[in-house]
């Protein structure tokens, strides 16, 4: 049984950086395409950010050259890196495999 686990969440002021990670076990990680999504209350589930096995990587516009998603296939972990963050990018933050979603880990960005 797989299982992915966030942290790295918290409260921030807007402009400053935070990193999240998810820890993934149970499933042959490195050949898993791992992606980044958030959700904010009355808003729909958004995709953020998605990285390959071999390291190829889609961002949302919204978040394109402020967020960076990377992975660690030693570790099992793959990373998202957040710049410049902004009151808009306050959610809940799940990373997900196609078959497994992690417990999320909440991001307030503040004014």
């Amino acid at each position: 049984q797989g299982q992915l686990v966030e942290s790295g969440g918290g409260l921030v002021q807007a402009g400053e950086s935070l990193r999240l990670s998810c820890a993934a076990s149970g499933f042959i990680f490195s050949v898993r395409t791992m992606y980044w999504f958030r959700q904010s209350p009355g808003k729909q589930r958004e995709l953020v950010a998605s990285v390959t096995g071999g390291g190829s990587t889609t961002y949302a516009d919204s978040v394109k050259g402020r967020f960076t998603i990377s992975r660690d296939n030693a570790k099992k972990t793959v990373y998202l890196q957040m710049n410049s963050l902004k009151p808009e990018d306050t959610a809940d933050y799940y990373c997900q495999d196609d078959t497994y979603w992690g417990q999320g880990t909440k991001i307030t960005v503040s004014t």
